[in-house]
């Protein structure tokens, strides 16, 4: 069977997509591991607009929910499937994935990111023994410790906030002296006397034995090298656009995400979209990603309307 449409993900760009290729009837194969993205590990999503408060894991079921309820007969849900190419073949493409090949006329790739890997001597060695990715999955293994938070994002302060309901103390530890995080959100979390930070630095080494026991920080201003004894070290740093299967067909920038035209969200290659945070937008959040897969998805239906 051929497709109207494939989308690739299934984060919020790529359900929003989902949803509206069910209400104008395309046929669409939707093709994700899983369900709900990166925000699926945070405890609390405090901007997610229509809605206080909602967990990572809770926004994921309802995303589900909301795009199986238009779902049926017109798109087929693949979850639990990896999409590893897409090439052109024809007038339209191929989507080869872990469990199968899949055809459509066009595709929207709403693939998401991945973490970016702290690259401390030591941080690989001790990945999940001490450096972790995920302060709501493993928060409470740290209670009583000291541990320090990598990053000066929403996502470094929401780890932080999370670890100080734990750990003994909670060291910010931020390569420049600005926070890229709301004002409102920094004033907040600081407000907490277990948490505190340090600026113009970062870390150069992790050691330990069988589990984390210090880290080595320099100061990028003076050169000052110190250690710290730490028990854990949660990195939030940013992270890397998935970006893989249409490497070869596509443009990307210099950080791998892919180049689109924001009116659009057209690739520079003519039936390829794109939307959400494997794209070149300036910003990434889940409210923008929802916006730019509506997007997408209206300029899919014109374009196969025009066809």
């Amino acid at each position: 069977m051929i497709y109207k449409l494939a989308i690739i993900g299934g984060g919020p760009a790529a359900v929003s997509a989902g949803i509206y290729a069910s209400r104008k009837q395309l046929k669409t194969v939707f093709i994700t591991e899983s369900f709900g993205g990166q925000s699926i590990v945070s405890d609390g999503i405090e901007n997610w607009i229509g809605t206080v408060k909602i967990s990572g894991s809770e926004l994921a079921t309802n995303l589900k929910k909301h795009l199986l309820a238009y779902s049926e007969n017109i798109v087929d849900i693949k979850e639990g499937e990896s999409a590893i190419k897409i090439d052109k073949v024809g007038g339209g493409f191929s989507i080869k994935t872990n469990k199968g090949t899949y055809e459509a006329d066009v595709v929207l790739v709403a693939a998401g990111s991945k973490r970016r890997k702290l690259t401390a001597l030591g941080a690989d060695m001790f990945e999940h023994k001490g450096v972790m990715y995920c302060a709501s999955c493993d928060a409470p293994m740290f209670s009583g410790m000291d541990v320090a938070v990598v990053g000066g994002g929403n996502a470094g302060f929401e780890s932080a906030s999370q670890l100080s309901a734990y750990a003994k103390s909670v060291t910010m530890i931020n390569r420049r002296d600005e926070y890229k995080a709301d004002p409102v959100t920094v004033e907040k979390v600081f407000s907490n006397p277990k948490i505190t930070s340090i600026t113009n630095s970062e870390i150069i080494e992790i050691k330990g034995d069988t589990f984390v026991k210090s880290i080595v920080i320099k100061n990028n201003m003076t050169g000052e090298i110190k250690e710290m004894p730490m028990q854990g070290v949660f990195v939030e740093i940013g992270a890397m656009p998935n970006t893989d299967i249409v490497k070869d067909l596509v443009k990307l920038n210099d950080m791998g995400a892919i180049k689109i035209d924001p009116l659009t969200q057209q690739t520079s290659l003519s039936g390829i979209w794109a939307a959400g945070d494997c794209t070149d937008v300036l910003y990434h959040q889940n409210n923008i990603a929802v916006g730019d897969g509506v997007k997408a998805l209206e300029d899919i239906y014109v374009n196969l309307n025009v066809k």
